[in-house]
């Protein structure tokens, strides 16, 4: 990587001079400062994954262990001091508690004896001839490791070695393959010790495992939605805008719908002994108030701008033009979901890793427990903060890398000779020069983004004690001004990185200098380029809406046994980055061309010697705009000098 004050003329001009608004005329590394604190960042993110890597034990959570230091499913390295660890329990694949009916819960962990078996009893047991027999038959032994199947009947410890008489049938169930009891007064008291005591940590981390198969699903559900969505873009017709509308609408109202149905009946069948219940209705009513809210303030975005639907359309016609000369700015995405991809299946197993980590630990009767290490929820808060940091970055690159090739073309005065490879270019740009300007403006996002995940803690956190009015209001009012910071920025941040790729300049000189051009042209395409972006944010919507709806009705079959909180706003999250790194192609394409637009403005009057470098599509369009503009203007000054029109005297 060319970097580190290295310099490189990318025009015919060798020297530098005095910046001004033509492209690529001289490069050097920008925000350099930037990119070596991103690489401090990610040495400790790798410190982290070193750690969990060794101290954790992301197998106990996969396969469910028993009281003796054993993972159930595999060969085991024995502990020391414990007698009964160390066993071969690749057979062995549930977990069986031997008190099922009456668990035992001390300083808020479980203390029932577990035992690793090849099967759980599915019919009642009620004798230990019964037990033995079950074991004869079965393989599956039910009784202590030490106690020899042959001698259940009559060792004299037995009674203290074996289940607690009669032993319920059961049945595994994916959560630690734990062996779960059918009948209903055991399944309601198993149920309310085994999920409201386990540590919350663990039962968050055991519902995105339990339901890891129902998300993998719901994120290639997201990823072909975006895909929908994008080649509708991409052919866009007017009646194809207003059917698009018209589906984003039904489909807002009937997530709204589905969630207060799921919310009434969760109301009126609710076991209070569960908080996994309790905790899923919460999360209901929150997705429901919300959903609601955003439903009406887009449903009445859409009222006021509905006449601009036909605009809207010759503004996609000019964007696909654009993306036209570059085809395969289309593929772009790919590239960035599979790095997507890719890191956060590497954040989840970090973080499965970190929720394991934990010290074994030997007690009376040669049982063994796991003491968590300090000092980890300072690392999840940090390897939170590497989701949020790395994600914006990996989605930043892509907006520079499509700025670039955008801008290589629109400043194309021969449209017979295209440039020779303008993504490859702007990708070798970006990675020798301007990765610094990229980490910077990925950071200012997850600055924003880190105290709206903090606030929305501590909301949930002390949410169930007494709040005054003002409290509330307080939180709700700090969350919306920083989700309308967080829009602000990356608007600012787009922006910048196209300027950045047009002069080759820092990322703070870049936005001064955008925000500067920009107010100068805003008259011109200011409100078409709001409703395009409004067009594309509403194909985001209708992405995570039937997305979060595959969600809701997937996980609600496990209502009792699975905390999908979690598991849901992880879904909803990575549903809106696929489709915003899908469908930000166009969103980043007519910011571009806008900004060149400006840019060709500011430098070019259309005379023979300064000929624009618009071609004349785009510049009957702006001409489109221009002319309704001033329509509106004489429109609403003639208004003004009516209202301000007084009656004279009539003088005869």
């Amino acid at each position: 990587m060319r970097c580190l004050g290295a310099k490189r003329p990318v025009s015919a001009e060798r020297t530098p001079r005095q910046r001004e608004w033509r492209p690529q005329i001289y490069r050097k590394c920008t925000d350099t400062a930037w990119l070596f604190l991103f690489f401090l960042f990610w040495t400790g993110l790798m410190f982290i994954t070193g750690y969990s890597v060794a101290a954790g034990a992301t197998g106990r959570l996969l396969f469910g262990y028993d009281s003796f230091g054993n993972v159930c499913g595999k060969k085991n390295s024995p502990v020391e001091g414990a007698p009964l660890s160390g066993q071969d329990m690749t057979l062995k694949k549930h977990v069986f508690f031997m008190n099922s009916c009456n668990l035992e819960v001390k300083d808020g962990r479980l203390v029932s004896t577990a035992l690793c078996v090849s099967s759980c009893p599915e019919e009642q047991l009620n004798t230990l001839e019964e037990v033995q027999l079950f074991a004869k038959n079965s393989g599956s032994f039910l009784c202590v490791y030490s106690l020899n199947s042959t001698n259940y009947t009559q060792n004299p410890h037995a009674d203290s070695l074996c289940p607690r008489l009669p032993v319920p049938p059961s049945k595994s169930f994916p959560l630690f393959n734990r062996c779960i009891p059918q009948t209903p007064e055991c399944y309601s008291l198993f149920a309310s010790v085994l999920v409201n005591d386990v540590d919350t940590l663990h039962r968050i981390l055991s519902g995105i495992m339990s339901g890891r198969d129902t998300i993998l699903g719901l994120c290639i559900l997201s990823l072909a939605l975006s895909l929908a969505v994008m080649f509708t873009f991409r052919v866009i017709t007017t009646l194809l805008v207003h059917t698009f509308i018209a589906l984003v609408i039904l489909g807002l109202l009937f997530v709204c719908g589905v969630l207060w149905w799921l919310y009434y009946d969760y109301t009126n069948d609710l076991s209070i002994a569960l908080d996994t219940e309790r905790e899923n209705m919460t999360c209901l009513l929150g997705f429901a108030v919300v959903s609601t809210v955003l439903t009406a303030f887009l449903l009445i975005l859409i009222f006021v701008l509905r006449k601009r639907m036909k605009l809207a359309t010759e503004l996609f016609r000019v964007t696909n033009k654009a993306i036209s000369s570059c085809p395969f700015l289309l593929v772009q995405p790919l590239w960035t979901f599979t790095i997507l991809l890719f890191f956060w299946v590497l954040w989840v197993a970090v973080l499965l890793s970190l929720g394991t980590a934990g010290v074994s630990q030997v007690i009376e009767g040669g049982q063994v427990e796991y003491q968590p290490l300090s000092g980890i929820w300072y690392m999840w808060w940090y390897h939170l903060i590497g989701l949020i940091w790395t994600s914006e970055f990996i989605l930043a690159c892509q907006q520079m890398t499509i700025a670039g090739a955008i801008v290589t073309s629109y400043f194309n005065r021969n449209e017979n000779d295209p440039p020779d490879g303008p993504i490859l270019s702007s990708l070798s740009i970006l990675f020798c020069y301007h990765q610094g300007t990229v980490v910077k403006g990925s950071f200012l996002i997850a600055v924003v983004r880190i105290p709206r995940t903090v606030l929305m803690y501590i909301y949930n956190t002390l949410k169930d004690q007494q709040w005054r009015a003002w409290s509330r209001c307080m939180f709700r009012c700090c969350s919306c001004c920083f989700c309308c910071l967080d829009k602000g920025l990356r608007h600012l941040n787009q922006n910048a990185y196209t300027t950045t790729a047009i002069n080759g300049t820092d990322f703070c000189t870049s936005a001064k200098d955008a925000l500067k051009l920009l107010s100068k042209n805003s008259s011109h395409f200011t409100s078409v380029n709001c409703f395009g972006d409004f067009i594309i944010f509403l194909g985001k919507v209708l992405v995570v809406c039937f997305t979060v709806f595959g969600g809701l009705m997937a996980f609600n079959y496990h209502r009792a046994f699975q905390v999908w909180t979690i598991p849901l706003l992880l879904v909803a999250f990575f549903a809106y980055l696929v489709a915003h790194s899908f469908l930000s192609v166009f969103e980043t394409v007519l910011d571009s061309l806008f900004l060149c637009f400006a840019v060709d403005l500011e430098t070019n009057d259309g005379s023979s010697e300064k000929p624009y470098f618009m071609d004349q599509e785009f510049l009957s369009f702006v001409k489109k705009i221009n002319k309704l503009n001033n329509a509106r203007a004489q429109r609403e000054e003639s208004l003004r000098n009516e209202e301000g029109t007084e009656l004279q005297p009539i003088v005869r």
